[in-house]
């Protein structure tokens, strides 16, 4: 019997066409402000070589400065190996004081030894697999890491996937972008975000890259549109 043929995603697409402004201002146009005010699409999209490099990267990097977490992951990659050297083998044949001595707190040595033996026995998806799967899938296959939660997911199904349809209501640029797009006094609950934002699908994570934007805004820059 043939296989049904496997769907590949669909990415962000590259420049913020004038096709997807005039649905998602008419899906919610209090957007329509938003979009005038930031400018253009500019989503920058890293490449994705190694799931474990960057789910690595992502357990480095968490609750740090980006130049402290730089310098750690940096201190990490001379010991385990740089490029297609970073592999959970040669992570796993370290010992633990190796790592500590590059910086590696005890919780993300213990985080990072789980993702490299979750690589191993397949737990984590191959680059071809993680490509094909749905969010949804990489969501459920990749928060089974210790120290990897559904943010960190989200973070690389967009920033690295360009997967178009993520909305990560508990990242707090999100939320407060959203507050200031709305003239609200507070930050929404993450389940009412999530609510309201069914109406930007499929395009929820090109409406996240104009929230950060928003979050970002000098006071005064934005005024949300009246019976906003």
């Amino acid at each position: 019997m043939p296989r049904a043929p496997v769907s590949t995603p669909v990415l962000l697409p590259d420049a913020f066409t004038p096709a997807v402004r005039r649905a998602l201002v008419r899906a919610d146009p209090t957007l329509g402000t938003l979009f005038k005010t930031v400018g253009p699409f500019r989503f920058e999209r890293s490449p994705l070589h190694s799931p474990f490099e960057a789910l690595a990267h992502s357990i480095v990097y968490q609750q740090l400065h980006g130049r402290a977490a730089a310098t750690i992951f940096g201190r990490v990659c001379e010991r385990v190996g740089k490029g297609k050297a970073f592999t959970p083998e040669k992570l796993l044949a370290l010992p633990d004081t190796t790592l500590r001595e590059a910086g590696l707190s005890a919780n993300k040595l213990l985080a990072i030894q789980d993702l490299a033996r979750k690589t191993v026995d397949g737990t984590v998806p191959t680059l071809a697999r993680v490509c094909r799967m749905s969010d949804a899938d990489l969501i459920e296959h990749l928060t089974q890491v210790r120290g990897i939660g559904q943010w960190t997911v989200e973070m690389l199904l967009i920033f690295r996937l360009g997967r178009p349809d993520i909305l990560p209501v508990d990242d707090f640029g999100v939320r407060k972008g959203f507050m200031v797009l709305n003239g609200l006094k507070e930050q929404p609950k993450p389940k009412a975000l999530l609510a309201y934002g069914e109406r930007w699908r499929p395009y929820r994570s090109v409406v996240s890259w104009y929230l950060w934007r928003a979050a970002d805004l000098p006071v005064g820059t934005f005024a949300p549109p009246e019976g906003s």
